[in-house]
């Protein structure tokens, strides 16, 4: 996989690079409302235009249907690239009409342009091979060089993520090479204990991952509203909680299976509840309760970890040499229920040990509650590119890099 340092030792002045980044930002209207994303590829776009390049970045943003939609326009993510960079960022108002040919073409040296959303173009997500490789060729058509530095898409088999780099001279972006470096000290020589604090709200978004840590993790911490299928496979009532019922004997197994191996799982002894779930745009008061993890009422929902829990979560964190945290403990957007993920990330601030935020809402919930990114070891920017590596699948976005 040829480096970025490499590719600017052989030279990119003049030339159009296009960077293939992950500007897919939360929006409010047209406000986004963290920006961790953009900022992350800013060294990439910096070091290519310091040295000349022509840059044209490119993104998806959010699930439009393969066709333009103004309410994913990526025009503000445009803004706040050249907000950042402190200059003018052109950017064009299509994919690989008439827009981006004439915007690429009056790029000088140094400057930067952002291209209209990806998937505005139904070939970039097909599942069609022809077609996909159609809207490659057209891209292709805009640059001289590709440089990959979007994590949180190189599982997809996308035109802009797996076909492109084909038809192009390519490179690994800063981000990616920083990504895959944390990635390997989760898979490869890991230094122990290793401790993995897993949340969200399905247990089956993480059952692959869970698989794979319960033969080389030392301890398992669960959250969110996934632990009710764990707490409710153990024999608990889980009242209103948020569950799964038909993954109930696979969670049965990986009990069991914990056990054999010799991991650690930790489930809450407490959970924060409500009868209701809360208002997340208001933050009105939600008067939430607390009880104990196997005697939650009825009518009540689990919507945090509780106190006794967070305080056992820290205790299973403080010695650890390798963190890994993926999802919230609880729904964190509501300042009711989000004792349990300020403490999981705070534990991780407080450990010696090398701390890995594995992107998605976790990354988010950091920036939202106020902790100061640099103190972590590593935020990952890709959620499910993380978790995807770490079940050992092959990710078609750094496949395609590989010579």
């Amino acid at each position: 996989m040829k480096t970025i340092d490499e590719l600017l030792a052989e030279g990119v002045g003049g030339k159009r690079v296009f960077v293939r980044a992950d500007l897919n930002v939360p929006l409010d209207g047209t406000t986004i409302t963290d920006d961790g994303r953009i900022r992350a590829v800013l060294p990439t776009v910096k070091a290519l235009a310091g040295a000349g390049a022509r840059v044209i970045v490119a993104s998806h943003l959010g699930r439009p249907k393969g066709a333009p939609d103004p309410a994913f326009s990526l025009a503000p993510a445009a803004t706040r690239l050249g907000e950042l960079l402190g200059g003018d960022v052109a950017f064009a108002t299509d994919t690989v009409g008439t827009s981006a040919e004439s915007t690429v073409a009056h790029l000088a040296d140094g400057q930067v342009a952002v291209i209209e959303n990806l998937r505005f173009n139904a070939g970039e997500t097909s599942k069609d091979d022809a077609e996909r490789g159609a809207f490659a060729d057209q891209l292709a058509a805009l640059a001289d060089v590709y440089v990959s530095d979007g994590f949180g898409a190189v599982h997809r088999k996308h035109a802009s993520v797996f076909d492109l780099p084909a038809r192009l001279p390519h490179a690994a972006g800063y981000l990616i090479a920083a990504e895959v470096a944390v990635l390997k000290k989760l898979t490869e020589d890991v230094k122990r204990p290793y401790v993995v604090a897993l949340g969200g709200s399905k247990v089956s978004d993480k059952l692959a991952v869970i698989d794979q840590l319960l033969g080389k993790a030392d301890r398992l911490l669960i959250g969110g509203g996934m632990v009710f299928t764990f707490l409710k496979a153990k024999g608990y009532e889980v009242g209103a909680s948020l569950l799964q019922e038909d993954q109930i004997p696979v969670v049965q197994e990986y009990i069991e299976r914990a056990k054999k191996n010799g991991v650690e799982l930790v489930l809450p002894v407490d959970v924060v509840t409500s009868t209701e779930f809360p208002d997340l745009k208001t933050k009105a008061p939600a008067n939430p309760d607390t009880v104990a993890a196997d005697a939650i009422p009825a009518d009540q929902l689990g919507l945090d970890i509780g106190p006794e829990t967070r305080k056992l979560y820290a205790s299973k964190l403080a010695d650890a040499t390798t963190v890994f945290w993926n999802g919230p403990m609880g729904v964190f957007e509501h300042p009711d229920y989000a004792e349990g993920t300020k403490a999981v990330a705070q534990a991780l601030l407080d450990s010696p040990g090398f701390t890995v935020v594995g992107g998605g809402d976790s990354a988010a919930a950091v920036r939202i509650l106020g902790f100061d990114e640099n103190a972590f070891g590593h935020i990952s920017t890709g959620g499910g590119a993380s978790l995807e590596y770490l079940e050992g699948k092959t990710l078609p976005g750094l496949a395609a890099l590989e010579d």
